[in-house]
């Protein structure tokens, strides 16, 4: 079938993206789902900071790719051997299409699937297949067994999770990165209990989801820090109790003052190693730090040493929030219809069309939108 497509052809432009446009919007051929397949109609799509570092090349993959991860959809048509959904079923996506079978996921580590990191990496689905081809009948790559900025999509049934029908699937996109990735950094990797003292460094979609997760699990108090005065505002409205303004050298003598000395538990959301070594530095003795964002694979993280032993902090990684997706989705939605995790605060962009993709891209790269949605069919 013919579908319309935002295809990545070269990594590494700069912005201004509205100028050098990474992003070319093409009409593509998608082949049928095959056996372990599922033809999905992207319904949105958000725009996430791993969207953009594959498009500047912080986090280079194969290229021609069709981009973004993020999205919810309906699905329309069934390969072989699918069982486990039917067509009309509305759907999230999960880019970790967990196997059921690998040593991680036989251990209940479902995001660090190891066969799925394979097809990540390789840019394909986990069946093996590169469904997408351009005009020439060129293959284009995967991403993240995903590849949302489309009309359509084909997918593994093993990334997607059924939607309920009250929760709109335009705010359902965000639940498979962002939203799983922030509040699962806190609720799952960090288990924050009651009256635990947190700090959240960078507000993005998965910064502000740990600041929800924070106000869920009822820390206290909850320290929000950005350089944006908007997203701190915003974070306050989901449940911060004090905001810091980054970016005037004192973030770390701000939260100590807050707290009494620092924070049991520090979030880095900025993907930076730089932030993570703040995260660190606002820690009280016996702390840890949460790194839940992704910086470019050059950056190095530096601590002394001795402080390991001497104030026994710790250092954890969150890959998409430690979440088993299957277990953790259902339960997010209904926390969403409770109105406990109000997560339609996080778009504050919507509507945004293919044409208006690389112009987006701008809007991401300098922080001024939390979550923008593409919605392919408006």
């Amino acid at each position: 079938m013919k579908t319309r497509a935002a295809v990545l052809r070269e990594i590494g432009r700069r912005p201004p993206f509205a100028e050098s446009t990474p992003l070319t919007i093409e009409d593509v051929e998608l082949d049928g789902p095959g056996p372990g397949e599922v033809l999905v109609r992207v319904v949105a799509a958000g725009l996430c900071h791993s969207d953009l570092s594959v498009a500047d090349g912080a986090r280079p993959r194969p290229v021609p790719m069709v981009l973004g991860h993020e999205a919810a959809g309906i699905v329309e048509a069934l390969g072989p051997g699918v069982t486990e959904l039917t067509e009309g079923d509305r759907v999230v996506c999960s880019y970790l299409p967990s196997c059921g079978m690998c040593a991680e996921c036989a251990g209940g580590r479902p995001v660090l699937c190891a066969t799925a990191q394979a097809a990540n990496r390789e840019a394909r689905l986990v069946t093996g297949r590169r469904p997408f081809t351009d005009a020439d009948g060129a293959a284009l790559h995967q991403h993240l067994g995903v590849s949302a900025f489309a009309e359509h999509t084909v997918m593994s049934p093993r990334s997607l999770i059924k939607v309920p029908d009250d929760v709109p699937l335009e705010v359902a996109a965000v639940f498979g990165c962002a939203v799983l990735t922030g509040v699962g950094a806190v609720l799952n990797t960090a288990d924050v209990r009651p009256g635990d003292s947190v700090a959240v460094f960078g507000l993005g979609g998965v910064g502000l989801s740990a600041v929800m997760g924070a106000a869920l699990a009822g820390a206290w108090p909850i320290v929000a820090v950005d350089l944006v005065e908007d997203k701190l505002a915003l974070a306050r409205e989901l449940g911060a109790h004090h905001t810091v303004r980054a970016g005037e050298g004192n973030e770390v003598d701000q939260i100590r003052e807050l707290t009494g000395g620092g924070v049991q538990w520090a979030v880095e959301a900025a993907g930076s190693a730089r932030v993570l070594e703040l995260c660190y530095a606002a820690l009280r003795a016996g702390g840890t730090a949460v790194a839940a964002g992704l910086p470019h694979p050059n950056q190095d993280f530096t601590v002394k040493a001795v402080t390991l032993v001497a104030e026994e902090k710790t250092v954890k990684g969150s890959y998409m929030g430690s979440a088993a997706p299957r277990r953790d989705l259902p339960r997010l939605f209904d926390l969403y219809r409770a109105g406990r995790l109000p997560v339609d605060k996080l778009l504050t962009r919507r509507n945004v069309g293919f044409d208006d993709l690389n112009e987006a891209l701008d809007r991401l790269h300098t922080g001024t939108e939390v979550r923008q949605l593409l919605e392919p069919q408006a």
